[in-house]
């Protein structure tokens, strides 16, 4: 109630996702608990978002250990081997990707985030909407360490967001190394036919030459070429 009288000023910066879920902490157990439960039923994984550092990441799997140790004194069912993975939504857990990979089974790129705060902008912002642009350079690099720290690590990483599901940026996508591509169910149609007329070692190249362009501009003009092609 408290927080609804004083809204943040900035809530994109502020206490959101798994920030929230840490200062929250009876009703990120009761979700974790829940989730755990229902793994007992069939395959389930559990993915922490927006985590911005090794502490955010080591407290929250703390906390999902604890509820673990609750639901086996009450005898209640769940799989003790469930995969816990992480968003990189935000440039220091991009940058420190690594790190991260030691302590997770599977990371999911949030370009959305990504991208807003790599570029500091504001996409529901109409003022500078226009500056949201998932083909800069900055953003680029950062995807394709990702996945390179993934494929050197050997954990699954997937792409979640807008991005994903517009068809110039996932032959880029797949060119940087990503396999999985989260889209909405309108956008899989025209997904599914450019993947299949497209082969790995294309896509590659177009990711190349895109990591060597210097400006949003010439990468979304070099992409939106490629695919008429």
């Amino acid at each position: 109630q408290r927080q609804k009288e004083q809204p943040e000023r900035n809530p994109f910066l502020g206490l959101r996702s798994i920030r929230y879920c840490l200062k929250n902490l009876p009703m990120f157990k009761t979700q974790l608990r829940a989730i755990l439960r229902a793994s007992a039923l069939g395959p389930i994984k559990i993915m922490f978002p927006l985590v911005t550092s090794t502490q955010e990441l080591r407290q929250a799997k703390w906390v999902l250990r604890e509820v673990m140790e609750d639901l086996g004194e009450e005898g209640v069912a769940y799989d003790p081997k469930v995969q816990v993975g992480m968003m990189v939504e935000v440039p220091s857990a991009a940058i420190m990707a690594d790190l991260f990979a030691r302590e997770v089974d599977f990371f999911s790129i949030g370009t959305n985030d990504l991208i807003q705060y790599t570029l500091a902008v504001d996409r529901t912002n109409e003022k500078v909407a226009a500056m949201f642009n998932q083909a800069h350079p900055a953003v680029i690099h950062l995807i394709k360490d990702v996945a390179r720290v993934s494929r050197r690590r050997g954990i699954p990483v997937s792409c979640c967001g807008e991005s994903a599901g517009d068809p110039e940026f996932a032959v880029l996508l797949i060119g940087l190394g990503l396999r999985t591509l989260s889209a909405t169910a309108a956008s899989i149609p025209q997904l599914k036919r450019l993947v299949r007329s497209v082969t790995i070692e294309q896509c590659e190249k177009i990711a190349r030459k895109a990591l060597s362009l210097d400006s949003d501009v010439s990468v979304a003009a070099f992409l939106r070429d490629q695919t008429r092609k």
